[in-house]
This record gives C-alpha cells, sequence and structure tokens, in this order.
C-alpha cells in the first residue's frame, strides 16, 4: 500500500497590490493607489498540499473554498492534489499582502464547519496548519493519534499562549516551526528561557530546541532558521544540523518557502515508510533544498518546484 496524507488546512486567494507608497501600511485616513493587482493560489494547506503532490506524494485535501475560489481548486488538481473533500461553500476568503512583510488574512471559508472529518482509510500521514479553527485541527488530531496516524503540525499562524498551554503534545509526531515560533511556544508553555541567549542564529535556535524538546519528549522537532539552514531533532541523540541551499539567480520571495520545506518533508517521510530511503538527514536536505528553489521565484504554491527539477539541482550542485 502506498503512502496516504491527508492535509486538513486552509485555501486562499492572495491578491498582492503594487505601487508607490507601499513600503508603510496604510495609515488611518490614508488612501493610496496601487498600480498593479496580481491574484494568486495560496493558503497553507493548499501550498503544503501542492508540495506533497509535486514531491510525488498521494496527497488527499480537505479545506473549503467560496464560490471565487473553485480556481484555485481546480489548480490544485492540476498539481496532482486529490480535491474531492474540498467543499464549496457560501463564504469567500482572501489574504492580501500590501508589502513583503505585511499579509492581512480574512479567513472566510476556511472557518466553516465542514460536515464530517473526512479521512481516508489507507492514510499514513496527517499535515495541520493553523488558518482554520483550532477545533477542526485538535478533532483530526485526535483521531489519527487512536489510529497511529503521524501527525505534522505547522503552527502558523501561531495559536494564542492558552492553546499552545493545552495543546496535546503526546499526540503528536513532528513539529515543524522556525526559530520565532519555537521561542514564542517556550514562553507559552512557561519554560526557563535563559535571560542571555546566544547571538548566532543556530547558537540560539539549539536552546531553545533543548528546551522545547524536553517538554515534548514524543514529538520530533524541525526548526527552520532561513538562511542558515535548519536544526532537527530526531531522537535522543543531539539535533541534526542541514545547512540552507545555495540560491540561483536575482530573485527573492520567500512567501511559500516554509510551506514548500513543509510539503517536501512529509513527502520525504512517506517515502521512509516504505522504504525507499532510510535517512533523515537526506530528506531533511531534499527539502531545505525544494525550499531555497521555491525562493528564486514569485509567488506562493506557484514557485514550489517539481520533484525531478529538485533531484536534478541537487545532483548538479554535489
Amino acid at each position: 500500500m502506498a503512502p496516504r496524507c491527508l492535509v486538513r488546512g486552509s485555501i486562499n486567494v492572495d491578491e498582492f497590490f503594487q505601487g508607490k507608497g507601499f513600503d508603510d501600511i496604510v495609515s488611518p485616513g490614508q488612501t493610496i493607489s496601487s498600480t498593479k493587482l496580481v491574484r494568486r493560489p495560496g493558503g497553507k494547506g493548499a501550498n503544503q498540499a501542492a508540495a506533497i503532490a509535486r514531491a510525488g506524494g498521494l496527497v488527499d485535501l480537505v479545506s473549503a473554498v467560496g464560490h471565487d475560489g473553485t480556481w484555485v481548486r481546480d489548480e490544485l488538481t492540476a498539481s496532482g492534489v486529490n480535491t474531492e473533500s474540498v467543499a464549496v461553500v457560501q463564504v469567500h476568503l482572501v489574504s492580501i499582502s500590501a508589502a513583503a512583510l505585511i499579509s492581512v488574512l480574512f479567513k472566510g471559508a476556511n472557518c466553516s464547519t465542514l460536515p464530517s472529518h473526512t479521512i481516508h482509510p489507507d492514510t499514513t500521514h496527517l499535515v495541520l496548519q493553523n488558518e482554520i479553527p483550532l477545533k477542526d485541527t485538535l478533532d483530526y488530531l485526535s483521531i489519527t493519534s487512536a489510529r497511529n496516524i503521524a501527525s505534522v503540525f505547522n503552527p502558523s499562524p501561531m495559536p494564542s499562549a492558552e492553546e499552545l498551554l493545552h495543546f496535546p503534545w503526546n499526540d503528536l509526531t513532528w513539529l515543524v516551526v522556525n526559530s520565532g515560533e519555537m521561542r514564542e511556544i517556550c514562553v507559552a508553555l512557561g519554560l526557563a528561557i535563559p535571560p542571555a541567549l546566544p547571538s548566532a542564529a543556530v547558537d540560539c535556535a539549539r536552546v531553545l530546541l533543548h528546551l522545547l524538546a524536553k517538554h515534548t519528549p514524543k514529538t520530533k522537532i524541525v526548526c527552520t532558521l532561513g538562511g542558515d539552514g535548519l536544526l532537527a531533532r530526531l531522537g535522543e541523540e543531539d539535533p541534526v544540523y542541514v545547512p540552507a541551499a545555495k540560491l540561483l539567480g536575482s530573485n527573492r520571495d520567500t512567501t511559500g518557502a516554509g510551506d514548500c520545506f513543509t510539503g517536501y518533508l512529509v513527502a520525504g517521510l512517506m517515502d521512509l515508510l516504505v522504504g525507499q530511503t532510510d535517512d533523515y538527514v537526506a530528506v531533511l536536505r531534499r527539502a531545505t533544498q525544494a525550499a531555497g528553489m521555491c525562493v528564486e521565484k514569485p509567488g506562493a504554491m506557484a514557485s514550489i518546484p517539481l520533484a525531478s527539477d529538485v533531484d536534478a539541482r541537487m545532483k548538479s550542485s554535489g
């Protein structure tokens, strides 16, 4: 039986307004003009499902769109994602990026109550983010934990401190976070963060990873560090370090890099399950390479590379 992944997550339409005066977000009472509007498919659930499919994995997406977003569902289907469980509901959603570091999210269809917890009987992996109601996330996590289905949680946007404190960490197999998110979790859990952390990103992350790992001993943790690579706690041994991929060209758009990484990581975990590889570090390196290639192109879902291109780049770069 081939591994099969269920992604329970969001679908967004990303709208990018371009023009002068967009270096800062609009002030109260201010009106500014844009010179261009670009709509692209997005949403963390959709992006990660697309990445799993492009990495060669079998993936089902459970989500919802409004009637204005059915074209995104069609693009996901074209990418190889099974979208039979993507419902069309009577609301719409849009994620607006006014500048590189400014995003406004209207939840819309992502907050819809879906009729049932759809889980294919052959499902081996579950992927969750935090752009749907947390109750749905927890319900799916509870069901899959009882069925011994491996779970991957990428908590973005970050849940509240109260939600993190009461999160069922023992039910979670994999946690994928960046360094800022890992620190937020440590603070929410009341862990004793040293007053003076190392200035180097990798060393700082190593300290926080050690703290969090003691609180979540059953969970493997991957902490991405952008241009500084990543650290991964895979067991009782010391964390594994993987450097960032070397980038080509001049374009740099990190919008979809994290979702691309998570999708390729999950596809690699699916390969591990059937013995196509037995090397966790190789899986992490491939996911890192895919994320690096994603940064080289604009957009989120559209920038996620195909597995053949990732493997060719890795071969050429040695």
